[in-house]
Parts: C-alpha cells; sequence; structure tokens
C-alpha cells in the first residue's frame, strides 16, 4: 500500500514538472513570436513612409494641376503677338463664379488662365489666343493690349487677401516656358492698373471705368519671385 502511495506522487509530480516545464515553453514561443514580429510591422511602416516621400516627389516634379475649361470669347479673326503679360485677380468669391463669368456671356471678358489659390491652373485659351482681359490700355507705348498680352486671373481679391504661395508660384511656373518661347522682356509683365493707368495718361478726357487689380505690394512680391526662379533657372 505505501508503495503504491510512493508511485501516486511519483506519478503527480511528473506530470506537474511536465506541465510547469510545457507552460513555460509556450511562454518562451509566444515571446519569441512577439519579438519576430516586430521587425515585418517596421518594414510595413518604412515602405509606406518610402511610398509617400515617393508620391511627394512626384508632385514636385510634376507640378501643379492644369484643367482645361476653354472660353469661347475670343477673337477668331487674328493671333495674339505675345509680347507682354497682364496680371489680374478675379475679384469674384470663388473660382467657379470667376470660370462662369469669364467663359459665358454674364461679362464679355475673358482670359487666358485662371489661377486658383490652391495653385490649380484652369487654361480657357492658349497663348495665340486673343483673350478680352485688358479693356482701354496701353503697354510699352502699344495701345490695345489684347492684341498682344497674355492675361493671368488670379482667384481672389489681393485688396482683402494677399496672393497664396501656391497662387505665385503656380503662375511662375506657367509663364516660365511663355517668357522663354516669347522672349517677353520682364518690364513688360505688369498688372491691369499699369496698363490702364498708361492709357489714361495719353488721354485724360476719355473715361476709363477701372478697378484695381492686383494691388502694388502683391504685384512687387509676385515679381520679386519670378525674378528669383528666372535667375535660378540661368
Amino acid at each position: 500500500m505505501k508503495k503504491f502511495a510512493i508511485w501516486i506522487i511519483v506519478i503527480l509530480f511528473s506530470a506537474s514538472f511536465v506541465s510547469l516545464v510545457l507552460s513555460h515553453a509556450r511562454g518562451e514561443e509566444k515571446e519569441m513570436t512577439y519579438v519576430e514580429m516586430k521587425e515585418p510591422l517596421t518594414t510595413v511602416t518604412d515602405t509606406v513612409a518610402t511610398v509617400h516621400d515617393t508620391i511627394t516627389a512626384v508632385k514636385a516634379h510634376v507640378g501643379y494641376q492644369e484643367i482645361d475649361y476653354p472660353t469661347p470669347k475670343f477673337d477668331r479673326d487674328a493671333v495674339n503677338d505675345v509680347r507682354g503679360v497682364i496680371l489680374h485677380h478675379t475679384a469674384e468669391p470663388t473660382v467657379d463664379r470667376s470660370l462662369e463669368i469669364l467663359t459665358t456671356r454674364v461679362k464679355s471678358v475673358s482670359t487666358h488662365v485662371v489661377i486658383d489659390t490652391n495653385g490649380t491652373r484652369y487654361i480657357l485659351a492658349k497663348p495665340e489666343k486673343i483673350t478680352y482681359h485688358a479693356g482701354l490700355s496701353i503697354l510699352d507705348g502699344r495701345e490695345n493690349c489684347n492684341n498682344f498680352t497674355i492675361g493671368i486671373e488670379f482667384q481672389g481679391n489681393t485688396l482683402v487677401e494677399p496672393l497664396t504661395e501656391n497662387q505665385i508660384y503656380s503662375a511662375i511656373e506657367y509663364l516660365k516656358p511663355i517668357i522663354k518661347k516669347y522672349d517677353i522682356p520682364i518690364e513688360n509683365i505688369v498688372t491691369h492698373e499699369m496698363v490702364r493707368a498708361a492709357y489714361m495718361k495719353k488721354y485724360p478726357h476719355k473715361k476709363c471705368s477701372g478697378k484695381v487689380d492686383i494691388t502694388q505690394k502683391e504685384y512687387i512680391r509676385f515679381m520679386n519671385a519670378l525674378k528669383s526662379s528666372l535667375s535660378d533657372s540661368g
């Protein structure tokens, strides 16, 4: 009977020991699994970061978005003798409203490009088209600036809010190849107010309605950025 009792104790002790060993082994296995999983997770995170950086770099290379938004309001009987650029602001609350005015018969005005606050460019006409943005105007001694200039409309009102950085650099991105192609002198990139003032100076008795298009402060800011970019390009 004593021997039987001893064997029972030995069996129970052995079973407990084996259970303890197995439990410990499973614990180590869980720990090993946890440790081994850390590396794949880090790799996934690094991969996502790399993809994000690549997408950012591609966006920077491609530049600002351009959307074709053709206007029917342009001169079909003549070609633009591109020698200058006139800067405007839309003075409208939304880009949709600006585009409506510039592409429908709401008003008899049009332009070549509208640049939204996020830098998106709406292309209303190609540079060789004559659009109706300058009105009574003189630039470099020549009247009727529509016939030899490109019109750029910045969405917004610079009397209230300055141009955004995106607007400035999107306009520069748009202008640089045009400046090069048509050999436009830097002094021929002006504001609507400047060409209107030149006209009024020559014809002081003529009625010339107007509004401030691009404040002088924003014009100087834009031109400084443009000159710097042209200088960096060589």
